[in-house]
């Protein structure tokens, strides 16, 4: 249950009329267009969106769909409603998710790193894409380096040397390993 989609679709006046409709009885979609006065189509779109919000429910009766309020969500507390279940570590993982993967998005395409990054954060999460292309427990020459970076930009050196200086890769006497 998505309580942002409930309120999103509670938000709305066509689709409140048609949840009180639906409180007196179940109903298919031209009797409900009739009571309300509004078009088929628009009854049928409204709907939708309750049933992508498990508002109202929907079964086949003879040659109509009759269509029916979900009453365990009406019989619900607006506390329990209301109140996220995920803890807060697990909002805040999802939010860096989706900014990762937002500017991933961003700066590559068709796996080639368009530009480097300026601002750190936003390169940190570049590099740590670039560095998943290195095996772990497996050394590279400076040469290998440069030819797996060159996959994905042609300054290898600016990005070999980013991915040593933010501690994504070590380097010693020309060897390089992922960390």
């Amino acid at each position: 249950m998505n309580s942002l989609e409930i309120f999103k679709c509670l938000a709305d006046n066509s689709r409140l009329r048609i949840i009180n409709s639906l409180m007196i009885e179940p109903m298919y979609v031209e009797l409900l267009a009739k009571r309300l006065e509004l078009s088929a189509s628009t009854i049928s779109f409204h709907l939708k969106k309750l049933m992508d919000a498990d508002i109202v429910s929907c079964k086949k009766e003879q040659y109509y769909t009759v269509y029916s309020l979900n009453e365990k969500i009406f019989s619900m507390n607006l506390k329990d409603l209301i109140k996220d279940n995920r803890n807060e570590e697990e909002i805040l993982n999802q939010r860096e998710e989706k900014y990762k993967e937002k500017v991933i998005e961003s700066f590559f395409k068709y796996n080639k790193l368009k530009d480097l990054p300026v601002q750190k954060k936003k390169k940190q999460i570049v590099l740590e894409k670039i560095v998943e292309s290195f095996e772990r427990d497996r050394t590279y020459t400076e040469k290998e380096v440069n030819l797996i970076i060159a996959d994905f930009h042609d300054d290898f050196c600016t990005i070999r040397r980013d991915l040593v200086g933010f501690n994504l890769m070590k380097r010693e006497d020309g060897i390089y390993k992922r960390i």
